[in-house]
């Protein structure tokens, strides 16, 4: 080996720079890439290395085991992100929709100027979610919340708003105007 290279065996302490490097490659790095990069260089230093990659550049230790046994298997681990986190309401609840729009359709009106396919509802999303208990039995405890119920009123394109009918356009001066003319 040269003067300037590292050999991390026999050093009882990673040099400043080289662990910045190992810390910034790692962070660059991703998914299976970053685990295999952390297995490989905890194999240098030999019996141990897990604990003190643990220690001195801050990795985990079950990180560096999957990145071994992919390293040895040579299959690479899918990491299920989808999987994780909260399921939708309708996973729950799977006619929640249906009856949300059962509950509102029968009170909502177009959209009075015809411009949007919106449809306009005089009910709140609370009047929507009570309904819901009184009509279709649900319970409170199994319900979601208003505001989940208020997205999926704007989801069903039901979008809860005081209800105002198409007004006459108002004469103006100049449309009088105008139509004088025509009226000589």
């Amino acid at each position: 080996m040269t003067d300037q290279s590292v050999e991390l065996k026999n050093l009882a302490e990673i040099p400043l720079d080289v662990k910045e490097f190992l810390i910034k490659t790692c962070s660059v790095l991703s998914g299976s890439e970053r685990r295999k990069f952390m297995a490989g260089t905890v194999k240098l230093p030999g019996k141990g290395g897990r604990r003190r990659a643990e220690r001195e550049l801050g990795w985990d230790r079950k990180t560096i085991q999957k990145g071994t046994k992919e390293l040895e298997s040579g299959f690479n681990c899918i990491d299920n992100f989808s999987g994780r986190g909260r399921k939708r309401a309708e996973e729950h609840l799977p006619d929640l929709l249906k009856d949300i729009k059962e509950t509102a359709e029968p009170e909502s009106q177009a959209d009075p100027t015809f411009r949007t396919t919106r449809l306009y509802t005089p009910l709140t999303a609370g009047e929507v979610r009570n309904r819901l208990i009184q009509d279709k039995d649900y319970k409170d405890s199994e319900l979601p919340k208003v505001r989940t119920v208020q997205t999926k009123l704007n989801e069903l394109n039901f979008h809860p708003a005081e209800v105002k009918k198409s007004r006459p356009q108002k004469k103006s001066k100049r449309r009088t105007q105008y139509l004088k003319m025509f009226i000589k």
